[in-house]
């Protein structure tokens, strides 16, 4: 019977494991996580009548394999779309907070008439928005994201609309980003339209306007739901928490080695950071490991408070962003009570701050994001409660030349048995990590040899 080690017990290694056991029963399956807790950064909070995510907070609908993975285990009647709002989002331009204009396609305005109203931007950046309609195309090569957006519709756009929308996405500075990886759509674009306005309104056009409908969706009782429900299914898969692989061995096999002892496995897959899995491959292919530990990520937290509503001004829609060199500590704020429905009892609110590439102590994050709420309150009142999260290596940073070290670091698959997932290669959302995950458990039962119905418990 073929065997099979799973490094890593966040949602790239929970999706191998139970798409490897759904597939293949007889497989022998082990788990390992360095924690005392299965999810990685999903992890939802339930406390004082609060629900709140330290971590992640919704999937998007236009992704569909986190949603898909839900309905197979059954939770279809447990997913919940955002409540009603209109603007659902504003954009804080340093004076006031401002409606995110309609019709974006992704990140760029396909809506001429909403791009030529909307007050985030100056007469003067609208104009200099629709030079893109007439501006030559640019060069295949990438660039810097903040760049891009820059070439193409200019400062404004970037600082006050663009950086804003695509700043929580990825750890760090989102003008570094680089575009063909983190946003080949855009850049895509271009090159078929020789305009990102003009490529948005044909999208548009194409697709209908994501304003009909809900972008996001989450599950009753959270996202820690997802990672519960698969836990339970994973009822034939050995599961060994506090665990972390200290060396690797090429014995025919694998042999993976812990402070409990070693194992022996004939397939491993690595769902772990990338520098952890350099680390761990450095003597076994040393070009590979180089290019995994290049990979930079960045820090990422929440801070979370819960208020009495009373003592709360209004607030629009479901949150705010902040535009970029604004002074402004916090990427944004979710209102969660006004977002999703059942996270916080009657009377109260449940306010959460995001910050992305801001290294601070826990104390020091909950400080800022209290001066950051006085800012746009005038006030901020007193919590009731605050839960503070803080990953030092929170997320994954896609910088120019990402494409080139995944290039180089998948390579590390040479190595016979060794398979590689997580949100460090293609993609960070959860959507793509939970599809990376599908995607190295068909590889792995190709390579311990698929048995007879794998192909249809995968679909």
């Amino acid at each position: 019977m073929a065997s099979v080690v799973v490094v890593g017990g966040g949602a790239a290694g929970l999706s191998v494991a139970y798409y490897l056991q759904q597939a293949a029963p007889q497989l022998q399956i082990t788990l390992l996580e360095a924690t005392a807790r299965l999810g990685g950064k999903i992890t939802t909070v339930a406390e004082h009548g609060f629900v709140l995510e330290g971590g992640p907070d919704a999937v998007v609908r236009y992704k569909p394999w986190a949603l898909e993975l839900m309905q197979k285990l059954g939770l279809e009647n447990r997913i919940v779309g955002t409540k009603p709002a209109h603007p659902s989002a504003l954009i804080h331009d340093g004076r006031e907070a401002r409606p995110i204009p309609a019709g974006l396609q992704m990140v760029i305005p396909g809506d001429l008439w909403a791009l030529a109203r909307t007050p985030l931007l100056s007469p003067f950046g609208k104009a200099r928005a629709l030079l893109d309609l007439l501006l030559p195309q640019g060069t295949p090569e990438d660039e810097p994201f903040g760049a891009f957006i820059e070439r193409r519709l200019g400062r404004q756009v970037w600082e006050r609309l663009v950086a804003p929308l695509s700043g929580g996405i990825y750890g760090g500075d989102p003008y570094e980003l680089s575009t063909l990886a983190a946003f080949p759509q855009l850049k895509a674009l271009e090159e078929q339209h020789g305009s990102l306005i003009r490529g948005a309104i044909r999208q548009r056009r194409a697709r209908g306007s994501r304003e009909k409908g809900q972008l996001f969706a989450s599950l009753e009782g959270g996202l820690g739901t997802l990672v519960e429900a698969i836990q339970a299914r994973l009822s034939r898969i050995e599961i060994r928490l506090n665990t972390p692989v200290t060396a690797l061995e090429r014995t025919g096999g694998w042999r993976i080695h812990t402070p409990q002892g070693s194992l022996q496995a004939d397939a491993l897959v690595l769902a772990t950071p990338a520098r952890t899995a350099g680390e761990l491959l450095k003597p076994l292919h040393p070009e590979a490991a180089a290019a995994l530990r290049q990979i930079p990520y960045g820090a990422s937290s929440t801070v979370t408070f819960a208020f009495a509503k009373e003592q709360l001004p209004p607030r629009v829609g479901h949150g705010m962003l902040m535009a970029a060199q604004q002074g402004f500590s916090v990427r944004g704020f979710t209102w969660i009570d006004q977002k999703w429905p059942g996270r916080a009892p009657e009377g109260y609110g449940l306010v959460r701050a995001y910050f992305s590439g801001l290294e601070a102590s826990k104390e020091e994050l909950a400080r800022l994001a209290l001066h950051d709420l006085a800012r746009l309150w005038g006030r901020a009142p007193e919590p009731l409660h605050t839960w503070v999260f803080h990953w030092p290596e929170g997320l994954p940073r896609y910088t120019v030349g990402h494409r080139e070290r995944v290039s180089q670091a998948l390579r590390a698959q040479e190595l016979p048995g060794l398979f590689l997932a997580g949100a460090a290669y293609h993609g960070v959302g959860l959507p793509e990590v939970i599809r990376m995950g599908q995607e190295v458990a068909e590889r792995v039962l190709a390579f311990a040899g698929k048995p007879t119905g794998a192909e249809t418990a995968l679909s």
